[in-house]
């Protein structure tokens, strides 16, 4: 039997088994059907186990408690702490949730090993690119669009650059407490990133024509939850951001792929990364309209 072309780990965050039950299999499914040929683990990231909680369950998978305090954030820190160096052994890292299946899940499709052959070896992450209409404003970084962080591949040195994946730390310095206004006045975040954020959470979106699936009103019974999420948003924000501030390009998933389907039959890495605009408005399926560019 041959080498595997890739290592691949999939860190997989999760609260418990009352949702997403089909989250371990379905990843399993992916890996197995459109990359045979990748050696593929999983590390189950379990935020509601306590932390010293481990259980191995043959064929690559471990389960461990977890870290609820910055949700799947805190969850990957956990998971990275778990490995140790053992992480460098891999060729990527799969940051995945549980809820990796919601809302758009047609890029998923497009994962092989010839696309993520593209960029083996390179300071790189690859997923699917989201963007708001107009740029927004986070600690002083001006930004329009992110890596959606349910599902993502990147190198393991890209994390250890990092360190932790919680970039918000002080929350004190969002939040009001005040249902009404929940975000301080002087919270470090633009007046159109706290409008996108109240309307994907509790409104009618972002002004796309898309709607978050678990939507609700805000009130003192829901702040809690409404402080909580908006931190992930802002969390997952500053991965990308700081991914790029790094030297790491994003990379759309449905572009590279595209990509790999016009060099079939030779693929070969590519020599340079556009900017995610070039990759979302040149991709060859959902394709965003060029009026995003500047």
């Amino acid at each position: 039997m041959s080498a595997p072309r890739l290592r691949i780990v999939t860190l997989l965050a999760r609260h418990g088994t009352g949702k997403y039950q089909d989250a371990l299999p379905s990843i399993r499914t992916l890996f197995a059907q459109q990359m045979p040929e990748a050696a593929h683990d999983v590390l189950m990231i379990d935020n509601a186990l306590d932390r010293s909680h481990e259980e191995r369950f043959g064929h690559g998978v471990t389960l461990i408690g977890g870290d609820n305090s910055a949700w799947e954030f805190s969850a990957w820190d956990r998971g990275i702490e778990h490995f140790g160096h053992r992480l460098d052994g891999y060729d990527f890292v799969h940051l995945a949730t549980s809820a990796f299946r919601q809302l758009y899940v047609r890029y998923l499709d497009r994962f092989d090993a010839d696309m993520l052959g593209l960029v083996a070896g390179r300071a790189a992450a690859v997923g699917h690119i989201d963007h708001y209409n107009s740029p927004v404003v986070l600690f002083g970084r001006r930004s329009q669009a992110w890596l959606r962080s349910s599902f993502v591949l990147l190198p393991p040195m890209e994390l250890r650059l990092l360190g932790s994946l919680v970039s918000v730390i002080d929350r004190e310095s969002f939040f009001s407490g005040d249902p009404a206004a929940p975000f301080r006045i002087a919270a470090p975040l633009s007046a159109s990133y706290r409008q996108n954020i109240l309307g994907w959470l509790t409104g009618e979106g972002t002004g796309q024509g898309m709607e978050w699936h678990s939507r609700f009103v805000l009130s003192e019974q829901t702040l809690g939850f409404f402080e909580d999420k908006a931190a992930a948003i802002l969390n997952e924000q500053m991965l990308t951001n700081r991914l790029r501030a790094q030297g790491c390009s994003i990379v759309d998933a449905t572009w590279l792929a595209t990509c790999a389907a016009q060099s079939y039959p030779a693929v070969r890495p590519l020599e340079a990364l556009p900017d995610w605009r070039i990759q979302v408005t040149s991709r060859d399926a959902d394709r965003v309209s060029p009026a995003i560019l500047p």
